[in-house]
């Protein structure tokens, strides 16, 4: 999804494909270790693609652009799920009524979003009152002894590069065509691990309440400070799959087997490629 958006700006031609996928592989080690709603990842991978001619402003976008469009094609294939369920007479109609509710919530959330960065006037108004909110929490939880701790500035300037972005991004769509492809992709490969694991259980289960379940669980997981989530995502994926019909056994054998096998491979080979960029360009001093 975000390199696709880079290759339409011309910025990865000197970037090898295989170095692309180590990329990522560092960045979602990040994104795990370091749970913060995948702000450690976009400032890592920020850093990592300068050291590589590739602007800081351009550098965020590109993983806004990643952010946006696993979400519009999360939401499609959720869509999808939900019209499948509904047939489904089988399946509790609470399942059903949450669907709808997700899909609404994340259906505002993107229009609120995108109300928000397409007016520089509001982008400031909600950098100002972001910071003030900050500010009181942190002096409540510190008594007082922290006033002005984070400062309204770089939040202008990092939404006045989104707000520029968006405009461009408004006048060229088609660049967004195959990172929205990609993240249909990328959704419907994580689901297939699921199914791939209750297969190995002997069982055939539907993708559709698999989806759901990774889609709740995917948002809790944002919020939670154990690794990728760990514990609480588990906890909703199999809780949801046993409401919607599924052996609750069986839901939480694949669940486990899973997710052990996503964060061993991702945490593993992100780390060894991490620390590698880190020893080659951690020491450089940026001009």
């Amino acid at each position: 999804m975000m390199f696709s958006y880079l290759r339409k700006k011309g910025e990865t031609q000197h970037i090898p494909p295989l170095a692309q996928v180590r990329m990522a592989l560092e960045m979602n080690f990040v994104n795990h270790v370091l749970p913060s709603a995948g702000v450690s990842g976009i400032s890592y991978m920020t850093w990592r693609l300068s050291k590589l001619h590739i602007s800081p402003a351009r550098a965020t976008a590109a993983q806004l652009v990643r952010f946006a469009m696993s979400y519009a094609a999360f939401i499609t294939l959720l869509v999808i799920a939900l019209f499948v369920i509904t047939v489904d007479g089988n399946i509790n109609r609470w399942v059903v009524l949450l669907s709808l509710l997700i899909i609404v919530g994340m259906v505002g959330v993107t229009f609120g979003g995108i109300y928000l960065v397409s007016s520089n006037q509001r982008s400031e108004w909600f950098s100002d009152w972001m910071t003030n909110v900050v500010n009181r929490i942190i002096r409540v939880v510190t008594f007082g002894r922290k006033k002005d701790t984070i400062r309204s500035e770089p939040i202008k300037k990092f939404l006045f590069e989104l707000h520029t972005e968006f405009l461009t991004l408004r006048r060229e769509r088609s660049v967004l065509i195959r990172p929205y492809l990609w993240g249909i992709l990328f959704t419907a490969f994580d689901i297939a691990v699921y199914m791939i694991t209750f297969w190995a259980l002997g069982l055939v289960v539907s993708p559709a309440p698999i989806l759901i379940a990774y889609g709740l669980a995917s948002m809790a997981a944002v919020v939670v400070v154990t690794p990728g989530g760990a514990g609480v995502y588990e906890a909703i994926m199999v809780s949801f799959m046993a409401t919607a019909g599924i052996q609750a056994d069986a839901a939480i054998a694949a669940t486990l087997l899973a997710r052990v096998a996503m964060l061993l491979g991702t945490i593993g080979l992100g780390y060894v490629f991490y620390q590698q960029a880190l020893v080659k360009y951690g020491k450089q001093s940026t001009p």
